[in-house]
């Protein structure tokens, strides 16, 4: 699993029992948790009980109804069962990021960047930063996509209710500006291109 995530560019971190999992949680919030029920030490379920704030799907070879509602009434999102196919657990993982995204309120955040889906105003190091409406959804569908890489085509199909003038060849190019604008503010490249794929955010 973890060699199929990061191949899809997600940054994954593991924990090998319940116990672990919990003093990783006090030191760090991930996006997403893969949570397992038969770990060693503290169950999946006791470890679920713990968990704010953060999705958890989880994925166990626990096959009985009764198991899938109480965790799902615990506060798990989602429950995959064992065994599976990677492309179904992807798409599971990619709904409840977009979900996580679409719930936070009215701002997404990236490190000391914030976008307000109300008010338009977007804000880089404390410093308001003025951006186009290309360039504000170009960034908006990045934040909403924070850990993955976003492919030219699909970023021009997510951005072309907003920008439906912007081309393949127009692209470049906006990003480009986008980029010069948060580096003035921030001082340092916030996206960074995936050369013949697409662009993603790039972490300090």
């Amino acid at each position: 699993m973890e060699e199929v995530l990061t191949k899809e560019n997600y940054l994954v971190s593991r924990a090998y029992s319940g116990t672990e999992a919990i003093l990783f949680l006090s030191r760090r919030k991930p996006d997403l948790i893969l949570l397992d029920l038969m770990l060693p030490g503290l169950s999946g379920e006791e470890v679920l009980a713990k968990i704010e704030n953060v999705p958890v799907i989880v994925v166990s070879a626990k096959l009985d109804v009764d198991d899938k509602v109480n965790v799902l009434l615990g506060g798990a999102a989602d429950y995959i069962t064992k065994p599976f196919d990677t492309k179904e657990l992807l798409a599971r993982i990619s709904v409840q990021l977009r979900n996580k995204a679409s719930q936070t309120g009215t701002r997404l955040f990236f490190e000391d960047i914030i976008l307000d889906t109300d008010t338009r105003i977007v804000t880089v190091a404390q410093k308001s930063v003025k951006l186009t409406r290309t360039e504000y959804a170009i960034l908006k569908t990045l934040l909403q996509n924070p850990l993955q890489v976003v492919t030219k085509s699909a970023l021009l199909d997510r951005i072309s209710f907003d920008t439906p003038d912007c081309t393949e060849s127009s692209l470049k190019m906006h990003v480009s500006n986008l980029r010069k604008k948060m580096r003035e503010a921030g001082g340092r490249d916030y996206i960074e291109a995936v050369w013949g794929i697409g662009f993603k955010m790039k972490t300090a």
